[in-house]
């Protein structure tokens, strides 16, 4: 590999991992925290591809069905 290629792999690392010690378990999460978590994540759902969805193992129609809910649905 060349230096550019290792500095990515480095960084992506690093911010992976700063993710994975924010995140919490949804039990764990309250209030707006919750709000937000599933706002987010619901909202990024809608934007998958049909490939990426398939990764994941849903369907474009269960991503949907998921995305739309209101926040307070679990």
């Amino acid at each position: 590999m060349n230096g550019i290629c290792d500095v990515r792999l480095v960084l992506q690392g690093q911010e992976l991992e700063a993710g994975q010690r924010r995140v919490r378990s949804a039990s764990a999460l309250q209030g707006w925290e919750l709000f937000w978590l599933r706002r987010h994540t619901r909202k990024a759902l809608l934007t998958l591809t049909r490939e990426q969805l398939r990764d994941i193992g849903l369907t474009q129609e269960q991503a949907r069905e998921e995305g739309v809910k209101p926040f307070w649905r679990g």
